[in-house]
């Protein structure tokens, strides 16, 4: 998994200004490999939509990734014979590919990409890119699972695609609804800093774009799509289908231990008001109370299962000193992550130092419950050592939360400085940057 990234963070998102004639401010990639049939219907068709419907400048590029047929050809001469349609040339096969090192050359500050044969209802591209283009979200895909998308498709399509979306998850915590429709855009900004972090070249592209995308906090708008399933279509959906999950792995993995340097994408102070220092109002504290909480009661049954084990060959004292250093170990590596956010290694080890100082308070504290039960009953039951172990330990949760949140992962998070804002320059025969010319 790559773990190198664009310098700095996000830029403030701010309405894209209306562009000089000729600069376009959307470029719409058509990825293809060995479609000679339904390039040109596809371009022209688009071409037309674009021009009729779109109030700014456009680009259609046509990526062709290691053709053999004539597709080549055919994108040549819709490259000559359309204004504003270009075509590359990559010697590699892969979609992902393709749309990486098209939309990493790309001078348009909003990058979008849709599939040759046009199943989606080309209606649906302005309301695709529109809250890119106002500032309003990083991100935008069409949805075939949304309430209100009209889809025409086989099942078996349809299952393929509605267990991969639960997949995701259930392993991943994915919110958004549909990760393969091949209808999506991006702002420039946004995929110069992603685009390195995404590592595969073929179909797993788009989710691992967009978990990497959601993981790091930006916002991704969903548009209902029409679609209409293309019969032709040359997808290998076993082929594709194991390779996605290979891919869901390789990310879960990655995620779990902290590798990916997102927070090189989040955005400046400003840009996101949960970022914001609001009197009497705890940033994140009730995500960090729910995370605590999960993580605390998954230690606990690890806490009382190692006491239960250790009990059969040593005593109550010691059994309890060894369940609760090693579950004190796996609790500050699993709240480190997970509830405050602390990603890579930097500081793991003075982290755990720390933890066990708060071990020590908790060992302190359920090893004087089990001295005070052993002196008041002389030889309790298992039952009664593990129900003064119970409560003694949900004190100790609570002091350990307090001391996380304080001392050992307090809030250092310094608010980045407004951006100056910059003058948006129109034409002189513009009224409004949305209205059509």
């Amino acid at each position: 998994m790559r773990t190198d990234s664009s310098p700095g963070t996000l830029p403030a998102r701010e309405h894209l200004p209306a562009k000089d004639a000729g600069t376009p401010v959307l470029d719409v990639v058509i990825p293809v490999h060995n479609e000679e049939k339904d390039l040109r219907p596809c371009v022209l068709r688009l071409h037309a939509h674009l021009t009729r419907t779109f109030p700014y400048a456009f680009r259609i590029t046509v990526a062709d990734n290691a053709s053999t047929d004539r597709t080549p050809r055919v994108a040549a001469l819709l490259a000559d014979e359309l204004p504003g349609v270009a075509h590359v040339r990559l010697e590699q096969k892969g979609r992902g590919r393709a749309l990486a090192a098209v939309w990493s050359a790309s001078d348009a500050p909003v990058l979008a990409y849709m599939d040759v044969d046009l199943s989606t209802d080309l209606n649906a591209l302005l309301p695709l890119v529109a809250p890119l283009i106002s500032g309003h979200s990083d991100l935008a895909i069409g949805s075939r699972l949304a309430r209100t998308s009209r889809v025409v498709r086989g099942p078996k399509r349809e299952v393929v695609s509605r267990a991969y979306n639960l997949i995701l998850r259930g392993s991943l915590q994915a919110r958004f609804s549909d990760a393969q429709c091949g209808f999506k855009a991006i702002r420039r900004d946004v995929a110069q800093a992603l685009l390195p972090l995404v590592e595969d070249t073929g179909w797993f592209f788009d989710t691992e774009m967009l978990v990497l995308a959601e993981r790091a906090g930006l916002r991704i708008h969903e548009v209902p799509v029409d679609w209409v399933d293309d019969p032709d279509s040359t997808v290998h959906i076993v082929k594709t289908a194991t390779d996605d999950l290979r891919g869901v792995w390789r990310i879960g993995r990655a995620l779990a231990t902290g590798s990916l340097p997102l927070d090189r994408l989040t955005r400046p102070f400003g840009d996101d008001p949960r970022d914001r220092e609001i009197k009497d109002v705890p940033r994140g504290l009730a995500r960090q109370v729910v995370g605590f909480c999960v993580v605390g009661g998954l230690s606990t049954l690890f806490y009382l299962a190692l006491y239960s084990l250790f009990r059969h060959f040593s005593g109550s004292q010691t059994a309890n000193a060894l369940a609760l250093l090693v579950s004190a170990v796996a609790n500050t590596a699993a709240n480190r992550r997970l509830t405050f956010g602390v990603r890579g290694r930097g500081g793991a080890v003075r982290h755990q130092a720390q933890g066990l100082v708060v071990f020590a308070i908790g060992l302190a504290l359920t090893s004087g419950s089990l001295a005070a039960l052993n002196a008041a009953t002389g030889n309790p039951a298992h039952s009664t050592e593990l129900a003064v172990l119970i409560a003694a330990n949900l004190a100790a949760t609570v002091l350990r939360f307090l001391l996380f949140r304080a001392w050992v992962f307090p809030d250092r998070h310094e608010p980045y400085p407004r951006p100056n804002p910059q003058p948006v320059r129109r034409l002189p025969h513009d009224t409004d940057p949305g209205e059509p010319r």
